[in-house]
């Protein structure tokens, strides 16, 4: 299976059984269209842990931690646990952080947008063709020598802060600890982060994934980004094979619902779910991968990787507590000026961090 995965077919295979996987998490409770989601799960952990108060989005998703583990357990058999990090930590924090916010402006990350897509939800087409101009923008930047510079070996025991930080979300999810009349974590009691599927089921369908993306370099961002520069279409393959067979379960399972109108945790503002992901798009692809690929190269001991993890949950709790998240509704009060200003930021870290050599 291992030589399968990290075949010319690994994507392709690899994208196939993660789209399935989100499609049975959904049948057992997650959010429609969104049996994975980064950037919603990461709001909801955000959420969780009282960074922000948006009561309908507080919930641990052991699928996050569920990633990271996964692709730690995967590095350590197969010898690729590579502890690293240094290049440009608060950059990628930054980066990491306007990609939340675009992603909430938006309402969902790169993986998402395919499975609303293959459910039906045809507001998230608009999404997806931001996301794409959003990776030809970064495009552009690296053609003209964008870099965020070389990462250096760091000790062993530096890649295990994220894998750690996953067991403590872990331990405060199943034993939800309470000191005197206070509890340090907030579950949702309504709204999509009081829909979930068991525990257990959610946690081993991450460890899975992070297994399945650690071998196979699964990656919704760098797939685009590759085809468009060079015309590689290996990584492609796995986002054709993920949205066709997400599209194919959600058809079997009468959960395709195609249509603009009513689709759940979207809303039908164009220019911005546009916008949204132009920003998105082109953060993830400054930073090298899309927001499940920062969360795999996290649990291989990439500490930049961890940092731009941190800077979306730092996003996350900007965008709630800022009225800058969308909602079924429509986009948040502020959802445009924090938008603009991603936007700024991203174009002017692009213009600097160039190598003039």
């Amino acid at each position: 299976m291992d030589k399968t995965l990290t075949s010319k077919y690994g994507p392709c295979i690899a994208g196939g059984i993660i789209g399935l996987i989100a499609v049975a998490l959904v049948h057992f409770g997650n959010p429609g269209n969104m049996g994975f989601c980064v950037a919603c799960f990461t709001r909801d952990i955000a959420g969780a842990l009282g960074f922000h108060r948006a009561g309908i989005v507080q919930y641990i998703r052991p699928e996050i931690p569920g990633f990271i583990l996964g692709s730690f357990i995967s590095s350590l058999i197969f010898r690729e646990y590579s502890p690293r990090g240094g290049s440009s930590p608060a950059v990628r924090f930054g980066l990491g952080m306007f990609a939340m916010l675009g992603a909430l402006v938006f309402l969902g990350c790169p993986w998402r947008a395919y499975l609303r897509v293959a459910g039906g939800d045809w507001n998230a087409l608009y999404g997806l063709g931001g996301l794409i101009v959003g990776i030809f923008i970064g495009i552009i930047f690296l053609w003209n020598g964008f870099s965020l510079g070389a990462s250096e070996s760091n000790p062993k025991a530096a890649g295990l802060i994220m894998p750690l930080i996953s067991i403590a979300l872990l331990a405060l999810l199943f034993i939800a600890p309470k000191f005197g009349d206070n509890a340090p974590v907030f579950f949702s009691s309504s709204g999509p982060g009081s829909q979930h599927a068991p525990i257990l089921i959610a946690l081993g369908a991450g460890l899975v994934v992070g297994w399945l993306a650690q071998r196979s370099r699964f990656c919704t961002v760098g797939a685009v980004r590759d085809f468009l520069m060079m015309g590689d279409a290996y990584l492609l393959k796995g986002i054709i094979s993920f949205t066709l067979v997400a599209f194919i379960a959600n058809y079997a399972l009468g959960t395709f619902k195609p249509g603009f109108e009513s689709q759940p945790v979207a809303h039908t503002n164009e220019l911005w779910n546009f916008l949204g992901m132009v920003l998105s798009g082109l953060a993830f692809t400054l930073a090298g991968g899309c927001p499940g690929r920062q969360l795999i190269m996290a649990g291989e001991g990439d500490s930049d990787a961890g940092i731009f993890v941190i800077g979306m949950l730092a996003g996350a709790a900007v965008a709630h507590n800022f009225s800058a998240a969308s909602s079924g509704a429509g986009i948040g009060a502020y959802g445009i000026h924090v938008t603009i200003i991603g936007l700024v930021f991203c174009a002017f870290v692009g213009l600097c961090f160039r190598d003039r050599g």
